[in-house]
């Protein structure tokens, strides 16, 4: 017999839950720099169907970062770059592992 999912609601990083005023109160920003992030590509939020915004765990964690780098003097652009290079290395890490055997 299967055992019942008594996980949270908030297990699951990828789990789009927080509209964006609450997104925004999570991490410390405004609204209207969710926007500009969304607008700008770092960031792309699940839409429900009739359009509303919805952020994940994951992308609490993205605007965390974004945060930090903006804290750390790098503009949008120099963001967009690094995020892409953290991706990055965290595929080829990923790869790695899975030819090591350990992932």
């Amino acid at each position: 017999m299967a055992r019942p999912d008594t996980r949270s609601t908030t297990d699951d990083p990828d789990r789009a839950l927080y509209g964006i005023t609450v997104a925004a109160e999570l991490v410390g920003m405004r609204v209207q720099n969710l926007r500009l992030y969304e607008a700008r590509g770092l960031l792309e939020p699940h839409r429900t169907a009739g359009g509303t915004r919805r952020y994940s765990g994951n992308d609490l964690e993205r605007l965390r970062r974004i945060g930090q780098l903006l804290d750390e003097g790098l503009n949008l652009a120099g963001i967009d770059k690094v995020l892409g290079l953290e991706s990055r290395v965290e595929h080829l890490e990923t790869q790695a592992a899975r030819r090591r055997g350990t992932r």
